[in-house]
């Protein structure tokens, strides 16, 4: 009997080992899942988003520092570093699709997916200071190199041929006219819009903090409205102009006395603004205004990330609501989907 129960014990132990073996194994070469990467992320005000921490279902393909990224039916997300891809793919289920890690793109800033339902093309910023720099491209959605507009490599501020120093954002309207702020630093502060073939139809270019001025304009967004919103980064504000004429229509600063905001899109319903601020590790809604009025800037609610996250740009997906943050000091993106009502934010 003692023997018996000496043989069960060793048993036992084994399995116990061999139990510890397995965890420590897969903790340490089994991919990096989603979960295990995600920051924390509060709330503030009314709910209105929670994080999808399925998305993507790993993390380890992000390598690098994100900078932007831009959703339809497939997620792109823009990404900086030493022998990192630039643009990586996912589905909006969160799969891993692609990766580009094409010699044309120095450092992406802001990304662009344009004409999603018919012909797709991939808009991005480039504010390198090499031989590829200061210039936006476009691509294939399968990374071919399109077009470049601007001088490669030589920073300029003639808009005859188009010349650029470090463009941060570009919007294309579904009608095929473009929008670009053109001042991530460097010696321009402007934003342009261009018609489908490429021509300037109108421009605000003086540096300032009066009317129509900029410092580091870094984000551009179109409401459903004629209206262009501008983040004005180094005001502090955003700026409202009539995407026809150019005509300056407001600002709204109140909301930014903490931190600038450095990105702006709309929801899908157009009911609010999404912002980000890097330096408070926030994503705040703003209450968009009706037709007819800037009015005054109010926040209705604000998604607070974990310190030194940094979220910069941010895309909105209009089919479903969803909301991408692309997370400089996280290297990562996620996801949030909007609330339903009885849904408790994570």
């Amino acid at each position: 009997m003692k023997r018996k129960n000496h043989s069960s014990l060793i048993l036992l132990m084994m399995a116990a080992v061999f139990l510890l073996m397995v965890v420590l194994y897969s903790t340490i070469f089994s991919p990096t899942t989603t979960a295990a990467l995600k920051s924390d992320a509060g709330q503030m005000g009314k709910p209105l988003y929670k994080l999808d921490i399925a998305w993507p279902k790993y993390t380890e393909y992000f390598t690098g520092q994100v900078f932007g990224v831009a959703v339809d039916h497939i997620d792109h997300v823009a990404q900086r570093g030493e022998n990192v891809p630039k643009v990586l793919v996912f589905s909006t289920d969160g799969d891993f699709l692609q990766a580009w890690n094409t010699s044309t793109l120095e450092e992406p800033h802001g990304i662009f997916l344009a004409n999603a339902t018919a012909n797709p093309t991939v808009w991005i910023t480039d504010v390198g200071k090499g031989a590829y720099g200061h210039t936006i491209k476009q691509y294939s959605p399968s990374g071919k190199l399109l077009q470049v507009l601007g001088t490669p490599g030589k920073p300029g501020s003639n808009l005859n041929p188009l010349q650029f120093d470090q463009p941060a954002e570009i919007f294309v309207h579904s009608s095929g006219e473009i929008y670009i702020v053109d001042g991530d630093g460097g010696m321009n502060n402007r934003l342009i819009k261009l018609s489908k073939d490429l021509q300037v139809l109108w421009m605000h270019g003086e540096k300032g903090q009066g009317l129509a001025q900029f410092n580091i304009p870094h984000s551009v967004a179109i409401d459903y409205y004629q209206r262009v919103w501008v983040a004005d980064r180094g005001n502090k504000r955003i700026q409202v102009f009539n995407s026809v004429t150019g005509d300056w229509l407001g600002s709204w600063g109140s909301c930014f006395d903490d931190d600038a905001p450095y990105s702006v899109r709309l929801t899908a319903d157009q009911k609010y603004f999404v912002v980000a601020q890097l330096n408070t590790n926030q994503v705040s809604l703003l209450e968009a205004p009706p037709v007819g009025g800037i009015g005054q800037c109010r926040v209705t609610s604000v998604i607070q990330l974990a310190e030194d996250i940094k979220p910069h740009l941010v895309d909105v997906d209009l089919k479903t609501g969803a909301l991408y943050v692309a997370e400089i000091g996280g290297q990562q993106a996620q996801k949030f989907i909007p609330l339903t009502r009885g849904s408790s934010f994570l």
